[in-house]
């Protein structure tokens, strides 16, 4: 991993001559792709926060949708049924004053730790590989995009939702690290699992994230790819924002006729 020469700090204050003001500056979409359990979501929330960027998980949309069907009995394998349900489903995002973290809200419910639970881990991609699903919740995803001054993380954010995103991230990392990160996330929420059942979970959704014919999850060409095995949090974050800033500068200077 590199940092962009002059930049070891998220605003570029320590080691460069200026200052930078990333809300001053021209937006651009941070698209964070990648596996489950490395991270993507704290490091992609961190770095919105130090942008002043607008957060979009797209992981819990589809986790809304999920529980939705789990609830309804919607049946994978029935068009109508899927069709008829996405049109009763609607997901939000709210900021909770108390907590500082955004919740997602489907139908007008917060089920932020409903959707977090294992059983909607273990049916998650199932519904993601669900073309009409997909289709559904990306447009949702492109509309919130259309300004620019986001970071989206998920499975086909570099690939299909924003293609032309300024900046793509690919996050990986060993799968016992991720089994034990996810691992320590569910007991924090009160739910004891073991480490096997989690690593076949892991391993399931692997399967169906990469080998699916809709939006499968793969690399982007142009992304950095983020390896979250042995650097902490702060390091992950310090990385993606680093590129951000450098990217925002590059579109800057291109605005400017300085190419």
């Amino acid at each position: 991993m590199s940092i962009p020469d002059g930049q070891t700090d998220a605003f570029g204050n320590r080691n460069s001559s200026h200052c930078i003001f990333p809300d001053r500056m021209k937006k651009i979409i941070v698209a964070i792709d990648g596996y489950s359990a490395c991270g993507k979501s704290t490091t992609a929330k961190k770095v919105a926060e130090k942008l002043k960027y607008a957060y979009i998980d797209t992981g819990a949309m589809y986790r809304a949708v999920t529980l939705y069907f789990h609830q309804n009995y919607v049946t994978l394998t029935h068009p109508r049924e899927i069709a008829e349900a996405l049109q009763n489903i609607q997901i939000q995002f709210k900021h909770n004053p108390k907590t500082q973290k955004s919740e997602t809200y489907l139908n007008g419910l917060n089920v932020e730790e409903e959707i977090r639970k294992m059983y909607i881990s273990e049916n998650v991609s199932e519904v993601s590989a669900v073309p009409e699903v997909r289709k559904a919740l990306v447009a949702q995803q492109q509309k919130m995009g259309q300004k620019r001054g986001i970071v989206m993380d998920g499975r086909d954010i570099g690939t299909k939702v924003f293609p032309d995103a300024e900046l793509k991230i690919f996050m990986n990392a060993d799968m016992t690290v991720r089994a034990h990160r996810r691992q320590l996330e569910l007991m924090q929420k009160g739910d004891l699992v073991d480490l096997d059942d989690i690593v076949a979970n892991l391993k399931h959704r692997d399967l169906l994230d990469t080998t699916r014919k809709e939006s499968p999850l793969v690399q982007s060409p142009d992304a950095y790819l983020l390896d979250t095995t042995y650097i902490t949090v702060d390091e992950q974050i310090e990385f993606v924002v680093n590129l951000a800033i450098s990217k925002m500068i590059e579109k800057e200077k291109n605005s400017n006729g300085h190419a």
